[in-house]
Order: C-alpha cells, then sequence, then structure tokens
C-alpha cells in the first residue's frame, strides 16, 4: 500500500484544524461544567495547579495545531526530529483514545444524551488523530534509505 504524500499532509492539516477548534472548544468547558463552584470546594493550591494544568493543557493543544497548520510538511521530511514528533504525536493521542473508554466512568455519559454524543465525538477524534498521526510516521519511516 503506498501514501501519497499530499494525501498525508491534507490529513495532517485537517488535525490541525481539529487541534484547533479543541483549543477554542476548551475556553468554554469550564462555564459548560460550572468549574468555579466545583473547584470552590478544593484547596486553594489544588484549585491553582487544576487552573494551572488547564491553560497548560490548551496550549500545548494550540501549538500542536499550529504546529501542523504552519509546518506538517516538515514531519514528512526523514529525519530524527519528525520521527520523534511523530513518535510522540502517536502516543500521546493513543493514550488519550485509550483514556476515553478506560479512564472515563460510563457512568458519566450513559444514559445522558448530550455526554454520550460528546464521548462518541471525541472517541472518533481520537481515533482519527491517532491514525493520521501513525501513518505520517509510516510514510516518514518508508522514507527512509
Amino acid at each position: 500500500m503506498t501514501t501519497e504524500p499530499s494525501f498525508v499532509l491534507l490529513h495532517l492539516r485537517l488535525v490541525g484544524g481539529l487541534l484547533g477548534v479543541l483549543a477554542f472548544i476548551n475556553l468554554f468547558v469550564p462555564g459548560r461544567y460550572r468549574w468555579r463552584e466545583e473547584m470552590a470546594r478544593l484547596s486553594l493550591l489544588n484549585r491553582q495547579i487544576f487552573q494551572a494544568h488547564n491553560v497548560f493543557v490548551i496550549l500545548t493543544i494550540a501549538l500542536c495545531s499550529a504546529l501542523l497548520l504552519t509546518s506538517a510538511d516538515t514531519l514528512l521530511e526523514p529525519n530524527r526530529l519528525s520521527r520523534a514528533v511523530l513518535v510522540g504525536l502517536t502516543l500521546f493521542w493513543g493514550l488519550r483514545m485509550v483514556m476515553q473508554w478506560l479512564f472515563y466512568s460510563p457512568r458519566i455519559w450513559r444514559g445522558h444524551r448530550f455526554n454520550t454524543a460528546m464521548h462518541c465525538v471525541f472517541s472518533v477524534a481520537w481515533i482519527y488523530m491517532t491514525a493520521t498521526f501513525a501513518t505520517a510516521l509510516w510514510f516518514n519511516l518508508s522514507l527512509v534509505k
């Protein structure tokens, strides 16, 4: 099976767009799930750690989006750095995909229309992202002589 570089590049850029949307959506998660009220029960230290981690999660997602939207073609160049980045992205989003099913309790989404829909949407998104990064890695490795 041969994969055209333009096909892989298109999907890397689509993932970049998807990650940009995800970073934007994450700005509204605290309000949707009433984090202010939920976190009021935490100690100041735990609340601030949670808030700082949330900022850096959104920043990481936004930076991955920027990387893919501006430099996806360089990830297809056969060198150690591009392979290392693709291995990291494949592992990161692959683990996120696994966690969608093994970490989050089904009690959160079963019987709740919105949560079930989001569980399905994000399951598909994580599968798509993981498959895209794995395909790009496979393509990159196939160029090594």
